[in-house]
């Protein structure tokens, strides 16, 4: 479940003092818990769809999820998994990792199977799935447009790989900062509830068996490449993830 603020308790006070009645914070709590309901859909858009509207609304109207199911904490973590390729080039799991911060989240690479699985609690799993999903979408088609009109049909192709790889770093630079400030904006975890979705988050990762962990290795760029990633970072539509339906993904 996801949250705009800390401190739930005082959230009615400070929707009284603020001017706003009772009648319209009861309104929107019961449109949430709708919101929530659906974000458990079996239709993967319908779901994610829902977990954003449920999540814009608890920041909008600055409520925890305590006020939503004062009575009800999370309990377990839920995962939601995404074709990814067998090895991950160092930009994507830069991406991956920024997306996971950002949603309070966790992401594990299965190389064999060429997937990678998001762990996170309720909203907060589908929407980080679906902004990397759109993130790595719309990144991969900027790098193709960029190498197509600035970088000569005849230069090496070693050469041409660092210039892309220079450009996917860059871009996904921006972006992780992007949504770090966004994070800050808008926390996605209220404080109380942070040690309990991590501890429930860890407790599925233990439960899959060991992880390898990947060490990144020094990269070797191409600065003009990377200052232009950087740039296009700057407009792409971090929120938009989660109004694509056009990738698969399998909750569990």
């Amino acid at each position: 479940m996801t949250s705009g603020t800390d401190g739930g308790g005082m959230v009615a006070h400070d929707m009284m003092r603020q001017g706003e009645p009772m009648d319209r914070k009861n309104v929107v709590i019961e449109k949430i818990r709708k919101l929530l309901a659906l974000a458990n859909s079996c239709n993967e858009h319908e779901a994610a769809l829902a977990a954003s509207h449920a999540q814009r609304l608890l920041s909008e109207h600055n409520l925890a999820i305590a006020d939503i199911e004062p009575d009800t904490a999370p309990h377990t973590a839920d995962k939601v998994e995404t074709a990814v390729s067998k090895t991950l080039a160092k930009w994507v799991r830069h991406l991956s990792a920024g997306v996971c911060t950002a949603f309070d989240c966790q992401a594990i690479h299965h190389p064999a199977l060429g997937k990678m699985t998001f762990i996170g609690i309720g909203a907060d799993v589908q929407i980080a799935a679906y902004t990397f999903a759109y993130l790595d979408r719309t990144v991969r088609k900027l790098c193709s447009t960029y190498i197509k009109h600035h970088v000569d049909d005849n230069i090496p192709n070693r050469h041409r790989e660092l210039m892309r790889q220079s450009y996917y770093l860059g871009a996904v630079s921006t972006i992780v900062a992007r949504l770090q400030e966004q994070k800050v904006r808008t926390p996605v975890t209220p404080g109380a509830l942070v040690p309990v979705k991590e501890a429930l988050i860890q407790k599925v990762i233990s439960d899959m068996g060991p992880i390898r962990n990947v060490r990144s290795r020094r990269s070797y760029i191409n600065s003009s490449a990377y200052a232009k990633g950087q740039t296009d970072g700057r407009n792409i539509g971090i929120s938009k993830g989660i109004h694509s339906n056009s990738q698969k993904t399998i909750s569990r």
